[in-house]
């Protein structure tokens, strides 16, 4: 099954959980556009606050304790016996942590839907600014569903396999950085924009797109392949394009801002 749902097929779905997990870095809250008008049924996830936990050494959105993020879902509505759409308003970026975070903690089946918001509305259908009563769920959290890698396991993978950084090429190069204390990347990491995972209007390109993409960058059966970005977030995105894309790899959840959290790591530039 396809990690992404069109909206005529999420339309058509009968009993599922749907959220909205809209968020921008820096702001405005994502819970004000949600409440001017989501998708019937959705109920806001809170990026910052239900798929991350405080900020730290860690990173600037490491992985919620297992307890927090069950207590978080179930207040939500999640089961696991009750198939969850994600989505947000722009390219699926932030759609994608949520995917990533319910797929590491076990839940079998939830899907992205493709396009966000904006695939909804130009689709025809509703939308709301009525909140839904939230039924409590039954989902149990369970660590392990997806591989994560460490500041030792992103370096031996950027040496020996292909460790792709996920964030804006002149971020890569060290040219700018606008959130980290250190401009950058992880020595042997190979420029992989999510921006071109998305055809303009924020739809994943195509499996064959995608797949002769990473190829391109080295990606291929058999190498060991990492995302990174800067705290975790965009690096999730790259791993749904990869997995749309048949190309199985792992996550590093602190990213840059955990990377450069310990000053004996090297950095590289250019």
């Amino acid at each position: 099954m396809s990690p992404l749902i069109t909206p005529e097929e999420l339309a058509a779905l009968g009993d599922v959980t749907i959220l909205d997990v809209r968020w921008r870095l820096g702001g405005p809250p994502g819970i004000e556009s949600y409440r001017e008008a989501h998708i019937p049924g959705a109920v806001f996830c809170d990026l910052a606050a239900d798929l991350a936990a405080e900020p730290g050494p860690e990173g600037r959105h490491p992985l919620p304790a297992p307890g927090d993020f069950q207590a978080a879902m179930r207040r939500l509505g999640v089961s696991a016996g009750r198939p969850v759409v994600v989505y947000d308003d722009a390219d699926s970026t932030a759609a994608a942590r949520a995917w990533w975070t319910l797929r590491y903690y076990g839940h079998p089946g939830v899907r992205v839907l493709d396009g966000g918001l904006r695939a909804w509305t130009q689709a025809g259908m509703p939308v709301t600014k009525e909140t839904p009563p939230a039924a409590p769920g039954d989902f149990t959290a369970v660590a392990g569903g997806m591989p994560v890698l460490d500041a030792g396991r992103a370096a031996e993978i950027a040496s020996g396999g292909v460790l792709l950084d996920a964030r804006a090429a002149e971020r890569y190069r060290g040219e700018v950085e606008p959130i980290d204390p250190v401009a950058g990347h992880i020595p042997g990491a190979v420029s992989a924009p999510t921006g071109q995972n998305v055809e303009p209007g924020g739809r994943f390109h195509k499996r064959e797109f995608l797949r002769e993409r990473f190829n391109t960058l080295g990606v291929v059966e058999g190498v060991p392949v990492g995302a990174y970005c800067g705290s975790g977030v965009t690096a999730a995105h790259e791993v749904l394009a990869l997995e749309v894309a048949g190309l199985p790899a792992a996550l590093y959840v602190g990213s840059w801002s955990n990377w450069v959290a310990d000053p004996s790591r090297p950095v590289a530039t250019g």
